[in-house]
């Protein structure tokens, strides 16, 4: 893995890097699926609804019940966490990730960088993250997009790179601050985000995904910001 690090370089996106890019970041967003599950399942208030079904189910003089009760709602739960992560992927891919030089890369002040490592003697692509110009009154800004690291350099300082390249690029074109919105789910991203100097400042439930899926998946998404 430190020789992996090593012979990592981030670049600028190419189109030849599209498919390789687009894969990466279904399986980067898809990931989460599973950790929103778990925290959502875990929660006092979801064992507890679960736990009530299952009971409902038993006094109602069904075992069947006891068991498919609960099962039903396990599984409106798992729809709902996976929805909220695959109809963001699905939009993300119709609209600006078939188009990354178009959307960012046609203006200087935008950029979408890849990494890319030497894997079983081949190059491949690891990583990546972009970021777009923002004007708010007088004073421009930077936002953060697309961040997304393979398994194969997750705690190696991958991201950590990453992240600094777009700070280093926001500072270079005077950006007042780097703002980024991520989801409660993420919280080794979160953690990253804030060791390099981003504070929280509100978050909301607006995603793709209709209200209730939003609900029952218990997602916030989290906006944080970093002053240069």
């Amino acid at each position: 893995m430190f020789l992996l690090v090593m012979q990592l370089v981030i670049r600028r996106y190419h189109p030849s890097d599209k498919d390789p890019v687009l894969a990466l970041f279904r399986i980067g967003i898809l990931e989460h699926i599973g950790p929103c599950f778990h925290n959502t399942m875990t929660s006092p208030l979801y064992l507890t609804i679960t736990l009530a079904l299952g009971v409902t189910g038993y006094l109602l003089g069904s075992v069947l019940g006891a068991v498919v009760l609960p099962g039903a709602w396990v599984g409106l739960v798992f729809y709902c966490c996976h929805e909220q992560y695959a109809i963001y992927v699905r939009e993300k891919l119709r609209t600006d990730m078939q188009d990354i030089p178009g959307n960012y890369l046609s203006r200087p002040d935008d950029c979408f960088w890849v990494a890319e490592a030497e894997v079983d003697g081949r190059a491949q692509i690891v990583g990546m993250v972009a970021v777009v110009a923002k004007q708010s009154g007088k004073e421009r800004h930077g936002e953060l997009f697309r961040m997304v690291i393979s398994p194969l350099c997750r705690r190696v300082g991958l991201g950590f790179r990453m992240a600094q390249t777009v700070i280093d690029f926001c500072k270079e074109r005077g950006f007042s601050k780097v703002v980024l919105k991520t989801t409660s789910v993420q919280t080794a991203a979160v953690a990253l985000y804030k060791k390099l100097g981003f504070i929280y400042v509100f978050s909301h439930t607006e995603t793709q995904a209709p209200l209730w899926i939003v609900t029952l998946a218990k997602v916030t998404v989290l906006q944080l910001e970093k002053h240069l």
